[in-house]
């Protein structure tokens, strides 16, 4: 049952099964007094996490530059030194933000910004190419984001990038670029077991996009270490979350997820994988399309996630076991409009 590798979409590049997320080692950054980070990071310990991901097998890094305002992306560029042909690094443009005081400062989703944002990512990644390059602003419309295809068209015309995509949860948004934007290739949306996306999903087969499966672990929910009791510090974004962020309320695990956890844990873990692989295995058994980027921080965790490609997807009977648990939880299911559309940020709008 293991998996190995996964191709994203119609690009052709072939990476691994899993990826590794690097929202959270880019340590604190902040819009205001709300903290947008995952609070403070050992940048050794991170490096040395990145490595072993790579050691492991995994070969696909998504970040942002926005991650602790470009933190996420030097770390990143530091820990693939020497290993860059390893490795496919994912990164993300829209949001705008000040270097010197990790603050956000807006969005811009101009073409002039586009290019702009392009090299300075390559400069702090350390590298002459990123391998997918995905529009950060979830909900630009729709008009906006296709102004911005012919630039990414230079782009690739240009070595500077091999792909590009989106990070939406809006499915006209997908379909949009699926469409009309040639070198399109993926998608990145969230997916969980807590929370399926079948629309999306539909986009991707529809347009042969990569479904890139950001928050597969619920940020931590199916982990298994958070329980009602559990308390976030005010340095995680978790801990004071905005509402954007639905999985935490008060810096405390909202009551409804850690119901839908407990009906499935049983499930998920039937055949002697953790929470997390079980989660990470569902993900794989929903679709051949998806590669789930849950976030590491150490190399434990990165430990235990990539030992989830030994079990690979779930078998046919444990889905279905799973499902069967799930569908009194489903049933009711937080309206549509309430779905959180993390790890994008709300940001005031600056320059168009």
């Amino acid at each position: 049952m293991a998996v190995s590798t996964r191709t994203l979409g119609r690009s052709g590049i072939e990476v691994s099964a899993l990826g590794m997320g690097c929202w959270a080692i880019g340590g604190p950054w902040a819009e205001g007094s709300q903290p947008l980070g995952w609070g403070a990071v050992d940048d050794e310990e991170s490096v040395r996490a990145v490595r072993r991901a790579l050691d492991l097998g995994v070969t696909l890094f998504d970040t942002a530059d926005a991650y602790g305002a470009g933190h996420s992306e030097r770390i990143l560029g530091r820990a693939l030194a020497g290993r860059r042909d390893e490795a496919v690094i994912a990164t993300k443009w829209g949001y705008t933000f000040d270097e010197a005081t990790r603050q956000a400062t807006g969005e811009d989703a101009s073409p002039a910004y586009l290019r702009r944002a392009v090299h300075d990512s390559l400069r702090r990644l350390g590298t002459d190419w990123i391998d997918l390059y995905q529009l950060h602003l979830a909900d630009l419309p729709v008009p906006r984001a296709e102004a911005l295809v012919a630039t990414l068209e230079d782009l690739v015309a240009e070595g500077l990038v091999r792909a590009y995509g989106w990070s939406t949860d809006r499915p006209d948004r997908a379909a949009a670029f699926g469409h009309g934007a040639p070198r399109a290739t993926a998608v990145q949306h969230a997916l969980s077991v807590l929370r399926d996306a079948p629309e999306l999903l539909a986009v991707c087969d529809k347009y042969d996009l990569a479904s890139v499966v950001r928050g597969p672990l619920g940020m931590g929910l199916l982990t298994g270490k958070y329980t009602a009791g559990s308390t976030l510090p005010r340095d995680d974004v978790r801990g004071v979350a905005p509402g954007w962020l639905e999985w935490f309320r008060g810096g405390r695990p909202a009551p409804e997820w850690l119901r839908r956890v407990a009906a499935v844990r049983a499930a998920l873990t039937g055949d002697g994988r953790t929470l997390a692989q079980g989660a990470l295995g569902w993900i794989w058994t929903r679709s051949g399309r998806s590669v789930p980027i849950p976030g590491c921080r150490t190399v434990a965790q990165v430990e235990e996630n990539a030992a989830a490609l030994r079990w690979g997807p779930l078998p046919p009977d444990q889905f279905a076991e799973v499902e069967r648990q799930l569908a009194a939880v489903r049933a009711a299911a937080l309206r549509s409009a309430d779905r959180p559309y993390w790890p994008s940020p709300t940001l005031p709008a600056t320059h168009p």
